[in-house]
């Protein structure tokens, strides 16, 4: 999973980094984030799938995120 990765990174020069995921990935997230030292970090889950999902349902999901996104990286 290098979108954790890449998070951790960018977490650590001081930028705020969130990553999304699906909830089929909840796992591989927290354990990668445990792994890197930030058991706590948060993270945007998404229901699964979306790879079926019409550009305008992959809309409605996404913009269901929004304020939790701008917490994240705000907060």
């Amino acid at each position: 999973m290098c979108s954790v990765h890449d998070t951790v990174e960018f977490e650590k020069r001081g930028i705020p980094a969130t990553v999304i995921i699906t909830e089929n990935f909840r796992n591989a997230a927290a354990w990668q984030f445990r792994g890197k030292g930030m058991d706590a970090h948060p993270y945007i889950e998404l229901p699964h799938p979306v790879s079926n999902l019409t550009p305008e349902e992959m809309r409605e999901v996404t913009l269901r995120y929004v304020d939790q996104l701008v917490r994240q990286l705000t907060g």
